[in-house]
């Protein structure tokens, strides 16, 4: 079980999620052919520092991990899922990326994530952003007082399959509070009916993580230890918005 926030503890949670997606809308917007993605990374650094937010992913050291993540943002190119650090890779032309973003404004998380295409995209790439940006809407459509954990999932897995891909199921959403990583697990496939009752003042973190093909793919990580690629070479789409369950239905907390 998560725990419950207050309206006023939301209200701050906002603010922080405001200044995660004015991050990420600067990082696409900067985003070109020829960039690397160490200089995305000053980009979604400085937006944070000028709002005077505090970065959630620079030196975050999770029990599964060898080293402290490096990066203001996470960024995981074409066949990276999710996690990639930021480094002297050099954007090219049609180059799939996710970017992932966390912030704390007054010790409040906010925690959201985009994919788009640099450059030239090619017509399967933005299909497989268009998905995971659906099942993510379909998620939060789930997200109502009284639902399941399960029906969140069924409904961003049931959109992935109807949509024809496969989905990282291993790997999903999670709680945001006073921490970036809280209860509860938000699971990216499951059955309705099943898992903890959604309540009212409960945050939580959807995202789907969609790779092309309706085989399922396995992962592994790369060498820096953090970065998850799919295990043929496939590309994959990650979305994510921290969102609040309300009696008014489930708010996003990570709009601009």
């Amino acid at each position: 079980m998560g725990q419950i926030k207050t309206p006023a503890e939301i209200s701050i949670m906002r603010e922080a999620g405001r200044v995660v997606a004015n991050a990420l809308a600067a990082v696409k917007a900067a985003a070109a052919v020829g960039m690397t993605l160490k200089e995305l990374d000053a980009v979604a650094a400085t937006v944070i520092a000028d709002a005077g937010a505090t970065p959630a992913f620079l030196n975050y050291h999770p029990h599964w991990a060898n080293t402290p993540f490096t990066g203001t943002i996470c960024t995981s190119v074409n066949d990276a899922i999710i996690h990639g650090i930021p480094t002297d890779y050099v954007l090219a032309d049609g180059d799939l990326v996710s970017i992932d973003c966390g912030a704390f404004v007054d010790g409040w998380c906010g925690d959201a994530a985009i994919s788009f295409v640099v450059g030239t995209p090619a017509d399967e790439d933005l299909a497989l952003i268009a998905a995971t940006e659906a099942a993510l809407a379909r998620g939060i459509e789930a997200a109502r007082i009284g639902n399941k954990m399960g029906d969140v999932a069924y409904a961003i897995g049931g959109e992935a399959r109807r949509a024809g891909y496969s989905i990282l199921a291993d790997h999903g959403g999670h709680g945001v509070g006073r921490s970036m990583h809280e209860e509860p697990s938000v699971p990216n496939d499951g059955r309705p009916g099943r898992g903890i009752k959604l309540e009212e003042g409960m945050v939580i973190a959807i995202e789907p993580m969609l790779i092309l093909g309706k085989k399922k793919d396995d992962y592994y990580y790369d060498d820096d230890e953090w970065t998850l690629r799919t295990a043929n070479g496939r590309r994959a789409a990650h979305s994510e918005h921290t969102i609040a369950i309300t009696a008014d239905g489930p708010v996003i907390l990570t709009l601009p």
